[in-house]
């Protein structure tokens, strides 16, 4: 997973420093210097050396479907929890975390502790979350101070001054204000307009004509009224309708996917001055105050040629169209702390219609992730978290398998036919300064400022956002905070910094299957090892490779070596687009590139770095499987997944990520070795010639 910019907390760099191009590369460990992770042992999740054997479809060859041939077994006896919308290795360590967090809130919630203390933010902010008698006596009172201050707008400086300070109550614009790292300076938060403005998960949703697409809208349709109803409004169909235009008005002036993950095409900074020049009939002087955004003097736009068609709508649309607009947004994105027919009512539609969800989530689970979220309380039950269940020796297992795939990636850097040694002097440089955060932060926020009060949960979620949203806010003008971590340690997920340039992974997702600690060392190398060369992967993908070893957004490519990489990483892109993940709905080659380099220079470099641990030697044959076979294995098995069809369509529109069942066979066709361990031959359907395979890092 790479991260790009956050809309409630800002990017951080890290500053890395250089010295000459020698010091640089004698910084990454030489490929006798990687060593051994763990020994075979019985005591792990799968078998005796951690591959779950029953799970695979051995009536099914390696080369025709290697993703089924791996997981075909469990693919046929698993079903999709009804109030899920997957099923995956990564849901079974996310609700082993789940339960982990739930006796830590209810161990905590049982003792009396001060007002402010740790025990009583966390036990009155879980209790009401639970307490949904209390939430139903409410109603939709809690949110009438925002709805009466939208229905008395009256006019485009008071409409203006809303879409400011939506960041504080949680509600929408077409026009967005957020706080994140200068790419170009890494020692300074700038701030960022970029776009918003519609509810459904991608502008195809609005412009698509196919029978999917507009079975959706007209669900939406009903979903607007029906929220809109519960507020008391009056013409709720009426609204609906014009809720609907106005949303399809602003798809239409959005951006196409793969272009708004383009850090060149969304890097456009300018002084405060130039952005009223530029872009006037706005008054961004109280837009920016209202979100208390002061002492500017430069700010970025993400989407330049946009925002006067934006202004234009702000104008020329009728101001009652923009109250029921607000209106409708303010209810739906509050309406988890509102009564039950709030959130029931929004859940048969973000939950039943759009995401095929069946049932709604347990309160008790949806309330641990909303206490144990970054953006809550989650830190600090993070510090009780690694105490209890995250041991200091996977940390520094970790580490190890980090610079072991560290060597792997700067001997295949040093190895690349396509790569200029000027290129490649830059790259090392970037290699030797990747920064490794392992489980959990050193320093952990302060949240002793948060008041929690017990049976007030949409007041209680309303202090913690503001909470967040001045935390972020304050930081304008002062100096990157390089320490600061963006999930938790309960958080099953890894990502890359850019800016950063760092490596991040939480202790969760330190846990078999995906890291065991007993584990054969092939297995931990195809599974947590392939996700390290994947974070990596992102500093050497179509956009991190826009950044420097300091995060500094800088070209350090001669014109050759990025023209030989563009027509590798393009043709990787056309591989993917051609592949079909639901009927009549393709992968988008281009808005999942980033995360296809990752995957398959993740997978090379991690099956580099595993022979490298081998020494010379040969790998065991374990149960019938080589050392290869077990690698390519665990990769696959840490991929497996069902999803609902209805759930694979909003990825395939709003997620990077390529569906895991084409992340596994997208990628191992383009690898030599898998082909080798598997036997796999021009009669078998993943079979591509070899000068059809992309080989990139």
């Amino acid at each position: 997973m790479s991260i790009s910019k956050f809309s409630l907390l800002p990017l951080l760099l890290l500053l890395a420093s250089c010295g000459d191009n020698s010091q640089q590369k004698s910084e990454i460990p030489d490929a006798a210097s990687v060593v051994e992770v763990s020994a075979p042992s019985t005591d792990q999740t799968f078998g005796s050396f951690g591959i779950d054997l029953a799970a695979r479809d051995k009536t099914i060859r390696p080369g025709s479907d290697f993703f089924r041939y791996a997981n075909g077994t469990w693919l046929d006896e698993n079903e999709i929890p009804a109030d899920r919308t997957s099923t995956s290795m990564s849901l079974i360590v996310h609700e082993r975390a789940q339960e982990r967090v739930l006796s830590i809130i209810e161990e905590l919630s049982a003792k009396s502790g001060t007002h402010g203390s740790t025990e009583q933010k966390v036990g009155d902010y879980y209790v009401s979350w639970m307490d949904t008698d209390a939430l139903n006596q409410k109603g939709v009172s809690p949110l009438k101070p925002d709805l009466d201050r939208i229905r008395n707008l009256e006019d485009v400086s008071d409409l203006t001054a809303e879409f400011g300070r939506l960041h504080y109550v949680n509600g929408m614009s077409p026009i967005i204000h957020s706080i994140r790292v200068n790419p170009e300076n890494p020692d300074q938060y700038i701030a960022n307009i970029s776009l918003g403005g519609i509810g459904l998960p991608d502008r195809d949703y609005y412009l698509e004509d196919s029978k999917r697409f507009k079975d959706i809208r007209e669900s939406y349709l009903e979903h607007i009224a029906e929220m809109l109803s519960l507020t008391g409004y009056e013409d709720s169909k009426k609204g609906a309708e014009e809720i609907l235009a106005l949303e399809t008005r602003i798809a239409e002036h959005q951006w196409v996917r793969a272009d708004r993950r383009d850090r060149d095409k969304t890097h456009n900074p300018m002084t405060v001055n130039e952005l009223k020049d530029c872009y006037p009939g706005f008054d961004w002087d109280l837009f920016l105050r209202s979100g208390t955004y002061s002492d500017l003097t430069e700010l970025n736009v993400s989407h330049p040629d946009v925002i006067t068609q934006l202004i234009e709508l702000v104008n020329t649309t009728p101001l009652e169209t923009w109250q029921v607009y607000l209106t409708y947004h303010m209810t739906s994105n509050n309406a988890s702390t509102l009564s039950e027919a709030f959130d029931d009512a929004n859940f048969r539609f973000w939950g039943e219609v759009l995401r095929g969800q069946e049932k709604q989530l347990g309160r008790w689970k949806r309330g641990v992730s909303r206490v144990g979220a970054k953006n809550g309380l989650g830190e600090a039950l993070g510090q009780i978290y690694v105490k209890r269940y995250f041991p200091e020796s996977s940390k520094l297992q970790m580490q190890t398998l980090v610079e072991n795939l560290r060597s792997a990636y700067g001997e295949r850097i040093d190895a690349l036919e396509w790569m200029s040694d000027e290129t490649k002097i830059e790259a090392r440089a970037k290699l030797a300064a990747f920064r490794a955060k392992i489980g959990y932060p050193d320093q952990w926020q302060d949240l002793d400022s948060i008041q929690i009060h017990k049976g007030d949960l949409f007041g209680n979620t309303r202090a913690i956002r503001k909470f967040f949203e001045d935390y972020d806010v304050a930081r304008i003008n002062k100096p990157t905070d390089r320490e600061e971590w963006f999930m938790t340690p309960q958080t099953v997920n890894a990502y890359y910094m850019p800016p950063f340039n760092e490596i991040v992974f939480p202790a969760a997702i330190l846990e078999p299957p995906f890291f065991d600690p007993n584990a054969d060392d092939a297995v931990n190398y195809g599974a947590i090892g392939a996700t390290i060369g994947h974070e990596m992967g992102h500093g050497f993908d179509d956009q991190g490779s826009k950044s420097d070893a300091k995060g500094v957004k800088r070209n350090w490519w001669t014109q050759e070596d990025r023209v030989a990489f563009e027509s590798l990483t393009g043709r990787l892109g056309d591989q993917f687009s051609q592949y079909e993940a639901v009927p009549g709905t393709f992968i988008d080659g281009k808005f999942t590139m980033g995360e296809n380099i990752g995957d398959l220079g993740g997978l090379v470099v991690a099956y580099r770095a595993y022979k490298l641990s081998l020494q010379g030697k040969e790998a065991p044959i374990l149960e019938g499987l080589t050392g290869d076979q077990r690698f390519f294995l665990a990769y696959a098995q840490s991929w497996r997944s069902k999803q609902r069809e209805e759930a694979l369509v909003q990825r395939l529109k709003s997620d990077p990520h390529s569906p895991p069942y084409f992340r596994v066979n997208g990628v191992v066709r383009n690898v030599v070795e898998w082909y080798s361990a598997f036997d796999v031959t021009e009669e078998d359907a993943l079979y591509l010639p070899p000068e059809e395979r992309v080989s990139i890092w």
